[in-house]
């Protein structure tokens, strides 16, 4: 059993999240980077048995790379066990932390033709400190909007750990 779980992360929290599920898969797991493996072929990704895609959002979309990829290989994915999971600031809630409650998450696989397996949500983190300035002015507002964390001299990580561990045992049993 070989899995591949490929990320799209903007600060580093999607990446975390990829290498902690891989941690927790009990057969051959490879992370990598959608943003590097973009190209990769149809033939790589079908010596998987399953593939595992993660991708955050920032300012209310995720990277068009993501849409991209998924045009070109919609079709094998959708022959394979495959998952998705959602990083956003949103999920730090409890009424948007599911696929059928996280706007982000269900407007992308309304759109899109490849349609995964099993669909995961998981809260992001807030690195105020290591914004550039603009960023953290634009993301405190869209915080204070939305009653969150403002503090910009904090970081914030929301992510529930045991959520990404029970997720990455529900991705051990595809045997």
């Amino acid at each position: 059993m070989k899995t591949l779980i490929l990320y799209l992360t903007n600060d580093g929290q999607t990446k975390k999240i990829a290498e902690k599920l891989a941690s927790h898969i009990d057969h051959a797991t490879e992370v990598l980077s959608l943003r590097e493996q973009a190209g990769i072929s149809p033939e790589i990704l079908a010596s998987y048995d399953q593939i595992v895609i993660g991708a955050s959002i920032r300012y209310g979309h995720f990277d068009k790379l993501l849409e991209q990829f998924i045009e070109k290989h919609f079709a094998l994915l959708n022959q394979k066990r495959t998952s998705f999971f959602s990083v956003n600031l949103t999920a730090r809630k409890a009424t948007r932390n599911t696929p059928q409650t996280n706007t982000y998450t269900r407007k992308l696989l309304a759109r899109i033709k490849w349609q995964p397996t099993v669909v995961e949500v998981f809260a992001g983190a807030l690195f105020y400190p290591r914004y550039t300035l603009l960023d953290r002015l634009c993301i405190q507002l869209i915080m204070k909007i939305t009653k969150g964390d403002t503090d910009a001299s904090k970081e914030y990580e929301y992510t529930d750990w045991q959520q990404v561990q029970r997720f990455g045992k529900q991705l051990s049993k595809v045997c």
